[in-house]
């Protein structure tokens, strides 16, 4: 039995979904292959030979970059079984099932895809009719240590950049999937709807383990939020320190999280986070609150004060273009930026984001979203919506181009930023005299991941 494991993007970083996966599948005896797209060519002689071919869609990139490819497979391999598994399976099982997808694995997905070789495996033809397995599983697993062999070296992916001028190669693991909590635009909670899974300790601490031994300096924990088990994630950065001292980290985590644990604020810099990405997504309370995000403008400032004096740094992310979004309140996101000296913390696409509605979202809870939203937009994946203020969609787009463009050339954070508050000037109407602009301090002053953080 022969299977091709496909990774179209994770973010710039060696694939855990293919990992992982990997290790259940070649411990049941499977031969498996696996593919970044992201990073090499398809393989296709190990596609022609392949019984079971499986994409890896954990975001709404991925998921668009791989139904692109179900053409060449099916040319490669018109007898392949095809899968499609991960957090954006599920939620697009109606669209993926109409594409020809046949069998489709959201949430703990690694004893399906055994369970599903193993059908195949013993079927007589390479299809099976039906799936058997559950489209949705949270059901508790005792992980394996991911096997990375065949993948991709870790120095071809994304570095992290350090003041120094060093660039660091960067592992990646998970030490925990799902989440508590049920933000209403999150793509997790239609399928974990607040369940989260523990990846145990020594099974990530060997993940580590490996990753160091193929040249990781710097580890990415890619949890939706770290401190979903304080208990679960605390030692575990402590254990890590104590094995790899040397080993920088960094974790995604929580406003609201922040503020309840922010006793272990020095705990996090004293075992070696870099920086701590939080999707703070707004500095307009009224948005939060229709967001479901339970924290505050003030209460992200207070973090943001707390990270400067525990000489941690933080990485904001934001979803700057919502249907509530108005042209005075992107103006002042921007100024919230510039007065808290918070230019070179911010990746310029954070900016750029527009708020994406995808099936089963609870936005559509809103009366507000459900009056607002086109019919849902198979290949797109979402539901399609347009702002009331026109200005606001142009602002969006005028953005995009901005980031885009400024990736192009070489532009700082700084200079893109002052860009950006121009076109949010112009859009406005406002015609006030350029003000002075203050020093800001270098992008390398502040440690950053080569590949942007979005989805």
């Amino acid at each position: 039995m022969k299977a091709v494991l496909i990774s179209t993007y994770e973010l710039g970083r060696q694939p855990f979904g293919l990992a992982s996966p990997a290790a259940w599948l070649r411990e049941a005896g499977v031969e498996v292959t696996c593919v970044d797209t992201s990073r090499e060519r398809l393989n296709e002689q190990a596609v022609r030979d392949a019984s079971l071919v499986a994409f890896y869609v954990p975001m709404h990139t991925a998921t668009r970059l791989a139904t692109e490819l179900l053409s060449d497979i099916r040319r490669i391999n018109p007898q392949a079984h095809i899968c499609f598994y991960g957090l954006y399976a599920s939620v697009n099982e109606a669209w993926l099932r109409r594409l020809g997808v046949q069998t489709i694995l959201g949430g703990e997905f690694e004893q399906g895809l055994v369970h599903l070789a193993g059908r195949l495996a013993s079927a007589k033809s390479k299809v099976a009719t039906s799936q058997e397995e559950s489209v949705i599983s949270l059901s508790r697993q005792e992980f394996k240590v991911p096997n990375r062999d065949g993948l991709v070296p870790l120095n071809k992916y994304a570095r992290v950049a350090l003041p120094s001028g060093e660039k660091l190669t960067v592992g990646y693991t998970e030490a925990s999937r799902g989440c508590k909590h049920l933000c209403r635009h999150c793509p997790i909670v239609p399928v974990y709807k607040g369940v989260f899974r523990i990846v145990g300790q020594k099974i990530v601490l060997a993940d580590v383990r490996q990753q160091v031994a193929a040249g990781a300096q710097h580890i990415t924990f890619g949890d939706s939020d770290f401190f979903n088990g304080i208990g679960h994630a605390v030692p575990l950065v402590e254990a890590m320190h104590k094995e790899f001292p040397k080993i920088t980290y960094d974790v995604t985590i929580k406003i609201e999280h922040l503020l309840k644990h922010s006793g272990h604020l020095q705990t996090l810099r004293e075992t070696g986070c870099l920086f701590v990405t939080s999707a703070v997504e707004s500095v307009d309370d009224a948005i939060l609150g229709k967001l479901d995000k339970h924290h505050t403008r003030a209460g992200f400032l207070e973090i943001v004060r707390w990270f400067r004096m525990e000489g941690l740094v933080l990485q904001p992310t934001f979803v700057p273009f919502t249907p509530w979004t108005t042209l005075e309140g992107y103006r002042e996101l921007l100024e919230v930026l510039r007065e808290n000296e918070l230019v070179e913390n911010v990746a310029p696409i954070q900016l750029a984001i527009r708020l994406l509605i995808p099936a089963g979202s609870r936005l559509l809870e809103l009366d507000d979203v459900r009056e607002g939203v086109g019919a849902f937009d198979d290949a797109a994946m979402v539901y399609p919506w347009k702002h009331a203020d026109g200005r606001v969609d142009d602002l969006c787009e005028g953005v995009q181009r901005i980031v885009h463009t400024s990736e192009k050339m070489g532009r700082t954070r700084a200079q893109t930023f002052a860009l950006i508050e121009e076109a949010a000037r112009r859009a406005a109407g406002v015609r006030e005299a350029e003000r002075a602009q203050p020093i800001l301090v270098s992008r390398a002053a502040v440690p950053y991941l080569t590949e942007p953080w979005y989805c």
